[in-house]
C-alpha cells in the first residue's frame, strides 16, 4: 500500500475550505481553536483507520 493516497473531490474541496477559514482568521485565538479541531479530527481519523486494519486481520 502507497503511502500517499489521492484525495477525493469532496476531500479537495474540506481541504480548501479549511484553507480558506485560516486565511479569512487573523484572530490568534481563533487560529488557536481552527488548528486544535484539525488536530482532534485527523486524530480521529488515525484512530479509525488503524480500528479499520485490525478488523482485516
Amino acid at each position: 500500500m502507497s503511502s500517499t493516497q489521492e484525495l477525493t473531490i469532496g476531500q479537495q474541496f474540506e481541504v480548501e475550505r479549511f484553507s480558506r477559514a485560516i486565511d479569512a482568521t487573523a484572530d490568534p485565538e481563533q487560529l488557536k481553536a481552527l488548528a486544535k479541531q484539525l488536530l482532534q479530527a485527523w486524530h480521529t481519523q488515525k484512530a479509525a483507520t488503524e480500528w479499520v486494519k485490525s478488523q482485516q486481520l
